[in-house]
């Protein structure tokens, strides 16, 4: 059974590619092979009438997104992106491209479609070798009858995007496995489609180079918004690059989700063993594990307040904010009760600023370094500088922990868990003072909207 989370990114409005319920069946009797498949039946079980490639897909691609279909070979993703331009057609099943049914039109208007509508960046280059570098990227614009002026104009302006302008003129033959990938890639920017197919786009190049183009694709999209579907059997290929990804078994669909969801919360057993050797510190953010700060209080309490406020949450520290929740810095239980005894009414010259906030965005691989050089959890702000929430460092470890293991910790362990809260208790209780701030934060998660948080309470 598909499990789909997340949310479709990008523009408002129809999708730019609908894929409802779509089979692929190979062989004299798909027909009969996929009502077969419909009412229960197995992929081996259809297998004397026809191989079936691809078994009830179903997703929706936004305008401006990267999806990622991801599976092992033989997996029926490559049959499934074949589908996505019309060059195969689905035994059963809808695909749209931009709301029209792509199956149900003429040849003519199915070539019109590949042409202005949709490109393909193949594995191996696909270059015509008596071509320059030039023509290559200029061919779909000649396919298409544009002037030869506008056609050549448009190939300078994609292969300059893709770092070519003075290789322009050199024949494939003459470039790297890199390079010539990325003529490739200029001959389908320069196409200006709406869509952009691509098959295993950068399995054929070596490590380094391959990262490389991983890291200009994403450039590209960062400036150009083209929707891309990406197909590949790399893990962290599709981690790096998918905003969404599809993990496909044997022809289903078994998940999709975002990156990070797919590594919290594997569909089954087989999703969470394909991602259990992922760098989880890479593909994580401090958005999925920040907790709620224990105590907050906004710089117009004073030093009383903050007495309170800690007091309340029983903790040895709280963060400070200004009006707009603008993270201010952090106040510690000894230096404000040295305050209250002099007098002192404005937290003013006692708030420190010595810690190092991240973003919500953040890896977390980039939260390992401000979390080792504070006692206190990790401070997370949105992108007008609001605390949102903190990191704890004992949560920072648990998530490098992979899914399968916790689960066989949990059915293994014999010892009652303790609540939260009483074990965030004891921690304060036994913290040295100013240490024991790092145990300032709540046991329950950061509410969607950072306005629920409360400031000068207990949370």
């Amino acid at each position: 059974m598909t499990k789909t989370t997340g949310t479709t990114t990008g523009t408002e409005g129809t999708p730019a590619v609908q894929v409802e319920n779509v089979y692929k069946i190979f062989g004299r009797r798909s027909g009969e092979a996929a009502r077969k498949l419909k009412a229960g039946a197995s992929r081996a079980d259809v297998a004397s009438l026809g191989t079936a490639a691809v078994i009830d897909a179903s997703f929706e691609v936004a305008k401006g997104e990267i999806f990622v279909v991801m599976g092992l070979s033989g997996s029926g993703k490559s049959t499934l992106i074949r589908m996505l331009n019309g060059l195969w057609k689905p035994t059963s099943g809808t695909v749209r491209l931009g709301g029209q049914d792509i199956n149900a039109v003429g040849a003519k208007k199915l070539r019109d479609i590949r042409q202005k509508s949709v490109s393909m960046v193949f594995q191996h280059f696909a270059l015509l070798p008596h071509r320059t570098v030039l023509d290559n990227a200029a061919y779909p614009l000649e396919i298409q009858g544009v002037d030869k002026a506008s056609r050549l104009e448009r190939a300078r302006t994609a292969l300059d995007l893709v770092g070519l302008t003075d290789w322009a003129d050199k024949l494939p033959s003459q470039l790297s496995g890199g390079m010539r990938q990325r003529v490739g890639l200029a001959r389908a920017l320069a196409a200006d489609t709406d869509v952009l197919l691509m098959d295993e786009a950068f399995s054929a190049l070596d490590p380094l180079i391959r990262r490389e183009m991983q890291e200009q694709l994403v450039e590209l999209q960062s400036k150009l918004g083209k929707t891309i579907i990406f197909i590949t059997h790399d893990l962290n290929e599709a981690m790096f690059l998918g905003d969404r990804i599809a993990v496909m078994r044997d022809g289903r669909i078994v998940q999709i989700g975002s990156s990070e969801e797919i590594l919290s919360d594997p569909a089954n057993d087989y999703v969470a063993q394909f991602v259990a050797d992922v760098d989880r510190t890479r593909v994580l953010t401090a958005s999925s594990l920040m907790h709620r700060p224990r105590a907050v209080v906004p710089m117009s309490a004073g030093p009383r307040g903050a007495s309170r406020t800690m007091r309340e949450a029983q903790v040895s520290a709280a963060y400070v904010v200004d009006r707009s929740r603008t993270l201010r810095g952090v106040v510690y239980d000894a230096e404000v009760v040295d305050a209250l005894r002099a007098g002192v009414t404005s937290l003013e010259g006692l708030v420190r600023d010595d810690l190092t906030a991240v973003t919500e965005d953040t890896s977390l691989a980039e939260v390992f370094a401000p979390a080792a050089e504070s006692p206190l959890p990790v401070p997370v702000t949105d992108a007008a500088g609001r605390l949102v929430g903190v990191i704890p460092r004992v949560v920072l470890l648990e998530a490098m922990v992979p899914q399968h293991l916790e689960e066989t910790t949990d059915e293994t362990s014999t010892q009652d868990s303790a609540d939260d809260d009483t074990v965030a208790s004891a921690a304060v209780e036994q913290a040295p003072t100013s240490a024991g701030a790092a145990d300032a934060v709540a046991a329950e998660p950061v509410p969607a909207d950072p306005s629920e948080q409360t400031t000068g309470e207990h949370p």
